[in-house]
């Protein structure tokens, strides 16, 4: 995928950028949203619908900061880390808003990463949870991303 730019152009292809040399990514969304007065018990991928405005502001300052990669707010975006929150079944939509909002402070002057880490579980034979129900959980969380715009993942903290 490509971004535009504010006059509708199109920005470098990821892979065409990334052959050119280093990329300067943002830095960790958690943080920046506990810094802002954002309880650590509080479900930070559901700001997404809940405060868009403060996600998009961090999104903002990085970009600002010369950030050319934005990650996504959807670090713990799928249904095993949303289900204890009452939220497993909005996790399309949350996916979905993390990636509209990365994109829309992007304007086009960054590339958007679709952020998915751990599932929190570990998998059979070591815990109990399957590999289809893993995979059921990732396709879920990916389907939002894509729905939103991402330009890639960045599979993080595995």
């Amino acid at each position: 995928m490509s971004a535009t730019d504010s006059q509708g152009t199109l920005v470098k292809p990821f892979a065409e950028r990334l052959a050119e040399g280093l990329i300067v990514a943002d830095g960790a969304m958690g943080t920046m949203l506990y810094a802002r007065g954002v309880f650590i018990n509080r479900c930070f991928d559901e700001l997404n619908l809940s405060s868009p405005d403060l996600v998009r502001g961090v999104h903002d300052e990085y970009l600002e900061a010369g950030a050319e990669l934005l990650e996504t707010n959807t670090f713990g975006a799928h249904r095993l880390k949303l289900g204890p929150h009452g939220l497993d079944g909005q996790v399309v939509k949350i996916n979905r808003e993390g990636a509209r909002l990365a994109r829309q402070a992007a304007q086009g002057r960054a590339h958007v990463a679709g952020s998915i880490g751990p599932l929190g579980k570990p998998l059979k034979p070591y815990g109990s949870l399957g590999h289809d129900e893993a995979l059921a959980a990732y396709e879920e969380q990916v389907q939002g991303l894509v729905e939103g715009g991402v330009d890639l993942f960045l599979i993080e903290t595995m």
